[in-house]
């Protein structure tokens, strides 16, 4: 498996636009694909966020992570957030998640931010937990109740 950025292949942002709707923004009022795409082909980032990790196995695209500012608009303060932490049904419980998880990290600690915000249906924290993000709190967010996690880079 291999972690490059959107940067390193900037067509593929059109695929996981495709994932991110159909996984999460199908029901959204006047949401679309092509919103998606406009947005996400803007995190062709190498050095700051946003930016777009993604994850190939034998050169196919099968996951994808962002490295966002200010994913929730009730945290006004919390800088840099994780998100969009999507991996292909056929390759799901195989560690990609984790590993997509660790590789955007691993970015934020090299562009030297301090800390990292998340948000997660996972109300245990999933796979969260387990890569060092601890609960903040838990909130009604949108119509959506979400864990809020925060891990520190120092």
């Amino acid at each position: 498996m291999e972690f490059i950025l959107l940067a390193d292949d900037p067509l593929a942002y059109k695929e996981v636009a495709s994932w991110y709707f159909e996984q999460w923004l199908s029901n959204v009022p006047d949401m679309t694909v092509g919103k998606v795409e406009s947005k996400l082909a803007t995190y062709t980032n190498r050095d700051k966020a946003p930016l777009l990790m993604l994850a190939k196995l034998d050169g196919e695209l099968i996951g994808a992570a962002e490295l966002k500012i200010h994913e929730m608009d009730i945290y006004p303060d919390y800088e840099y957030w994780i998100g969009g932490v999507y991996v292909k049904s056929s390759e799901r419980g195989k560690g990609v998640a984790a590993r997509l998880v660790q590789e955007v990290i691993g970015q934020a600690k090299m562009f030297g931010i301090k800390k990292l915000y998340l948000q997660t249906e996972k109300l245990d924290g999933g796979i969260y937990s387990k890569v060092g993000f601890s609960l903040i709190e838990q909130v009604d967010y949108k119509g959506h109740y979400v864990s809020v996690m925060h891990v520190d880079l120092i």
